[in-house]
């Protein structure tokens, strides 16, 4: 699979994602993947409808996504994967997939978060996630919109004090 986006979006598929992302980067297909989402069939099939016809939605668990991924017959297939948290991204990486960086667009204010950015907002538990994707080498930022500026999150997090 050419993964032309992994993003964390607690809102998965939505407008940013389906029209200024998949289609700024030639997606044919996006991965909405969250073991909730896929089991809730009003979320699943409002997400299925986000995707208007430009690029395929598909909404899967962790575990399927996973093996979509390693299925040859979906080698060449350039797809946007979403999930919720960053949990969800150390899960993926613990299944093999592989990645460079990490997108991390939006995350919803939570009881027990705080924010990051503007559009982020982090618990403890999503820090430690977040250190143990950089632990593996992989770069993570956060953007928005593809027309919006990167900034970098582990130095977000520093410069925050939410890491030393």
């Amino acid at each position: 699979m050419d993964i032309k986006l992994l993003r964390i979006d607690s809102r998965l598929v939505h407008g940013q994602v389906a029209n200024n992302w998949a289609g700024s980067l030639g997606a044919e297909a996006i991965l909405a993947v969250s073991d909730g989402a896929a089991n809730d069939e009003l979320r699943k099939t409002l997400m299925l409808q986000t995707g208007g016809g430009k690029v395929k939605v598909h909404v899967l668990t962790v575990a399927k996504a996973a093996r979509v991924y390693k299925n040859p017959k979906y080698e060449n297939l350039k797809a946007v994967i979403v999930v919720e948290t960053p949990a969800d991204i150390v899960r993926l990486l613990d299944l093999g997939i592989q990645a460079d960086e990490v997108n991390v667009g939006g995350m919803t204010f939570k009881q027990g978060t705080k924010a990051l950015s503007q559009a982020v907002y982090v618990s403890d538990e999503d820090v430690k996630n977040f250190q143990e994707i950089d632990s593996r080498g992989i770069s993570q930022y956060i953007q928005q919109v593809p027309s919006s500026g990167r900034t970098g999150l582990m130095e977000t997090l520093k410069s925050k004090g939410f890491i030393n």
